[in-house]
C-alpha cells in the first residue's frame, strides 16, 4: 500500500509540473489568443472588441489566476475552446482518439507477433547463421527513420502496386495497414534485440541447468520456465511503447494522413491553437504517467520477491 501511495503522489506531482510548464510556455508564446479567436471567426479586430474579448476569455487576469482557472476547468472536464476548430478541446481530442487507439493496438499486436518469435529464434540459434541474419535485419530496422520507411511503403504498395490508399482522411482497415507496419518495423527491430538479450541471459541461469539435468525438453524449459521469467524486463519496454503510440505518432500520422492525435497536434501547432496544444500535452503526460504507474504495479504482482517486500 505504501508503494502504491508513493507512486500515486509521484504521478500527481508530475502532472502538475507538466501542466504548469505547458501553460507557462503558451502564455509566453508570441501572439494574442484573443486576436486569433477574432481572426478565426472573421471578426473585424478593433481595439474595443479586442479588449472585450480578452476580458471574456480571462486574459486580462494575472498569470497564476489564469492557470488556476484552467486547472479548475480541467478538473471539471473543460480544457477550453479550440481556436481553430471552434469546439471544446475535449471534443477535438476525442475526434483523434479513436484513430490513435486503433493504430496503437494494431501496431502492438504486430510488434509482439514479429519480435517475440524472432528474438527467441535468434537466442536459441546463438552465433549461428539464423542468429546473424536476424541481428542484421534488426540492426537495419532500428537504423532506418520511420518516416522514410513509411514513404518507401507508400511508394511501393500505394503508388506502384495500388494495394493500399496513399492518403486517407478516415479510419479504414485498408488505410491502417501501412502506418501500423511502418511503426512495427522500427519497434519490432528494437524488441527483437531485447528479447534475444533477455532469453540469452535466462539460458545461462542455474535453474535452466537444473531443468536440463532433470531431463526436461528444451521446448518445455523455454515455454514453462524461461519465458515467464523474461516477461518482466519486456513489460517496461511495452509500456513505454504503448504510451508513445497513444500520444499520437505525429510524423507517421502526417505522412499517411491518418486521423489521429499526432496529426491533430501538428495542425494545432501550425495554427497556434494554444488551448488544443495544452490539452494534447496534458493528454500525453497523463498517458505516460498512468501507464508507468500500471507497469510498476504489474511488477508487484508478477515478481514474487516484490510481493514479499524483498526488493526495495
Amino acid at each position: 500500500m505504501k508503494r502504491f501511495i508513493n507512486r500515486l503522489i509521484q504521478v500527481v506531482i508530475t502532472l502538475i509540473g507538466v501542466s504548469f510548464l505547458t501553460f507557462c510556455l503558451t502564455y509566453l508564446s508570441p501572439g494574442d489568443p484573443a486576436a486569433m479567436v477574432l481572426e478565426a471567426s472573421d471578426t473585424i479586430v478593433s481595439q474595443e472588441v479586442l479588449e472585450q474579448t480578452r476580458e471574456e476569455m480571462g486574459l486580462n487576469k494575472p498569470f497564476l489566476v489564469q492557470y488556476g482557472n484552467w486547472v479548475w476547468g480541467v478538473l471539471h472536464g473543460d480544457m477550453g475552446m479550440s481556436y481553430s476548430g471552434k469546439k471544446p478541446v475535449v471534443d477535438k481530442l476525442m475526434e483523434g482518439f479513436a484513430g490513435t487507439v486503433l493504430l496503437a493496438i494494431t501496431t502492438v499486436i504486430l510488434i509482439l507477433l514479429i519480435s517475440i518469435p524472432l528474438g527467441i529464434f535468434s537466442a536459441v540459434h546463438r552465433n549461428k547463421i539464423p542468429d546473424f541474419i536476424v541481428r542484421v535485419f534488426s540492426f537495419i530496422g532500428v537504423s532506418m527513420p520511420s518516416f522514410w520507411v513509411g514513404l518507401i511503403l507508400l511508394y511501393i504498395f500505394g503508388l506502384k502496386l495500388g494495394l493500399f490508399p496513399i492518403a486517407t482522411a478516415s479510419i479504414s482497415l485498408n488505410g491502417i495497414v501501412l502506418p501500423a507496419l511502418t511503426l512495427a518495423i522500427y519497434q519490432s527491430a528494437k524488441y527483437t534485440r531485447q528479447v534475444r538479450t533477455v532469453i540469452l541471459d535466462e539460458l545461462n541461469q542455474d535453474y535452466v541447468i537444473g531443468a536440463r539435468a532433470r531431463g526436461l525438453s528444451e521446448s518445455a524449459i523455454l515455454w514453462k520456465h524461461i519465458l515467464p521469467n523474461a516477461i518482466l524486463p519486456l513489460i517496461t519496454l511495452l509500456g513505454m511503447s504503448i504510451g508513445w503510440l497513444l500520444g499520437g505518432i505525429a510524423v507517421i500520422e502526417t505522412v499517411f494522413a491518418w486521423p489521429g492525435l499526432g496529426r491533430m497536434a501538428v495542425y494545432a501547432i501550425t495554427m497556434r491553437d494554444y488551448p488544443l496544444i495544452e490539452g494534447f500535452v496534458l493528454w500525453i503526460a497523463i498517458v505516460y504517467t498512468v501507464i508507468n504507474f500500471l507497469v510498476d504495479l504489474s511488477y508487484t504482482y508478477l515478481d514474487p520477491r516484490l510481493k514479499k517486500g524483498e526488493l526495495k
